[in-house]
């Protein structure tokens, strides 16, 4: 066992606990997960590290760590699972090389990958990407020099010493020794990832295989409703928009992040608007020039960033609308969203919600894990769901949204790898102007600036959990903020996190918008470490 736990904030209510191996973080997740404490909304392992999100109104930063603290990480848990059979045609592109680096053959290989039993220790990359561990200690291989473009859906792989099969299309670095025709990843599934941690695995050589011992297939949920042939007729998108919630939690397990609204507070507001939950799924529009016509009454409100809004009505009209307040709409009036002057994204609600079929428990699309709704287009119907809603909300003045004219200040706290980078890195980042590049997107917000953040090496950081707000800088020096669609683990050190109060802002930032970073919070925190 090692000698310290090192806890290293991660934002305003999360900490990244960093141990010095494999065992000892699976030790500390089964701890964790058989005391789980009041006020933890989550908790995601990685290779070395154990991310724990957590509700400060119900437990506060010292007394986390003081009860991680005090755990008993001496004793190896029985880790609970399901146990399944992958049948693999062994064929893979790394195969003979695998073999060279193991210093046997390619028959060798394949006996002891088939008699290993292999465990998942977490989840992270991708949805149904599970990390698993070998009970042959034969297996550990280095990835490859130059990772591939494209590793088809499938490929079981070897990388370190862990085994691991890609739920999807992607890139990666991984040793590929071959492919099995199972779906890592099937939303027509009850669990769409095949695989969560603790579960084991066999791996069995499909040349070997009777077809009756083929795998059957998962129960599969209904199908999706039957597209509209009717409803609020969505006549104008310059850009897709997307359906959004308040996300989809207590997924981290099949490798799947919240996702959600970019400005969470604003999708409340438009709810609360037209009497809805503040949970209730709305449409987040991008940039403004968006256009619906109503077949029958309805109420709706836009909040957000702020576009002008006309009501062409049906007898040829056009009058103004309130943004951020009930507007009513009768059958064949349009409503026009045009491009904000501040924010980029609104949010569009309707009195009794729209009808459309959640995904793991959420409507949000989420465009980097390609789970949710199908985003809206020119063409597309609307249905109102119909759903009961309250008195319509009276709420107070919206919050000032950020420009391309003048900065903006973002609240962030250092770490939880503050301490990768040179003083010299570390100042360039708080002290620097940014600027929003169009390559932002809902899955990270990119930034440049004319001078790089310099870190202290160029080692690679083994994959841990990342947070929204979460600001990671890659080799080239230029940070990338993770917005709501960030992946749940990242490989590069995130030097500093979004404050709380100022995420929603972040998810507002437009193209060319100027921002500067203000440290914040208790600094002293940045690295603490427990003796044990």
């Amino acid at each position: 066992m090692s000698e310290k736990i090192r806890f290293r904030p991660s934002g305003s209510s999360a900490i990244l606990v960093e141990l010095d191996e494999l065992q000892e973080t699976l030790n500390l997740l089964d701890a964790l997960r058989a005391h789980l404490p009041e006020g933890v909304r989550d908790i995601v392992p990685a290779a070395r590290t154990v991310m724990v999100d957590y509700d400060p109104a119900i437990i506060s930063h010292h007394a986390l760590t003081q009860l991680i603290s005090n755990l008993d990480l001496s004793s190896q848990a029985v880790r609970h699972g399901e146990t399944f059979e992958i049948p693999v045609t062994y064929d893979g592109e790394d195969l003979r090389e695998v073999a060279d680096l193991l210093g046997c053959t390619q028959a060798e290989v394949i006996r002891h990958h088939t008699e290993a039993t292999f465990t998942v220790a977490f989840t992270g990359f991708a949805p149904g990407f599970a990390y698993m561990t070998c009970d042959d200690p034969i297996f550990n291989v280095p990835r490859r020099s130059t990772p591939r473009v494209r590793i088809p859906a499938g490929s079981v792989a070897l990388a370190g010493r862990f085994g691991g099969v890609y739920p999807s299309d992607s890139p990666g670095g991984w040793q590929l020794i071959g492919r099995t025709p199972l779906k890592m990843w099937d939303l027509s599934r009850e669990r769409a990832a095949l695989l969560t941690p603790g579960d084991r695995v066999r791996f069995l050589d499909l040349a070997r295989m009777s077809a009756s011992k083929f795998p059957k297939p998962a129960k599969s949920l209904p199908k999706k409703r039957p597209p509209a042939k009717d409803g609020i007729h969505v006549i104008r998108t310059d850009r897709p928009a997307l359906y959004q919630d308040l996300g989809r939690g207590g997924c981290s397990g099949q490798g799947v992040s919240m996702s959600g609204a970019m400005d969470r507070e604003s999708l409340r507001r438009a709810n609360l608007a037209v009497g809805n939950p503040q949970t209730e799924g709305a449409i987040e529009i991008a940039f403004g020039c968006f256009e619906l016509r109503a077949d029958r009454p309805l109420t709706v409100a836009v909040t957000g960033a702020t576009c002008p809004l006309t009501i062409r009505t049906a007898g040829g009209q056009q009058v103004g609308a309130a943004h951020g307040e009930a507007i009513a709409l009768d059958e064949g009036d349009e409503l026009v969203l045009g491009f904000p002057d501040r924010g980029s994204r609104s949010y569009l609600a309707l009195r009794g919600g729209f009808a459309v079929d959640p995904v793991l428990g959420s409507v949000s699309a989420d465009t980097l894990a390609k789970i949710g709704p199908d985003p809206i287009i020119e063409g597309d119907m609307l249905v109102p769901a119909g759903r009961h809603a309250n008195a319509v909300w009276l709420g107070g003045p919206p919050p000032q949204l950020p420009d391309d004219k003048l900065p903006v200040t973002l609240d962030v706290i250092l770490g939880p790898r503050v301490d990768w980078f040179t003083p010299n890195g570390v100042e360039t980042f708080l002290e620097q102007e940014w600027v929003v590049t169009p390559e932002s997107s809902r899955v990270g917000v990119r930034l440049a600036g004319p001078r790089t953040i310099e870190r202290k090496d160029d080692a690679e950081l083994p994959s841990e959990a990342t947070v929204l707000g979460a600001i990671q800088v890659p080799h080239s020096g230029q940070p990338v903020l993770f917005a709501a669609d960030h992946p749940l683990t990242g490989g590069y050190p995130v030097i500093a996190v979004v404050a709380a109060h100022h995420l929603d802002l972040a998810g507002q930032l437009p193209i060319g918008a100027r921002i500067r970073f203000k440290a914040t919070g208790d600094q002293n925190q940045i690295l603490g470490e427990t003796d044990r």
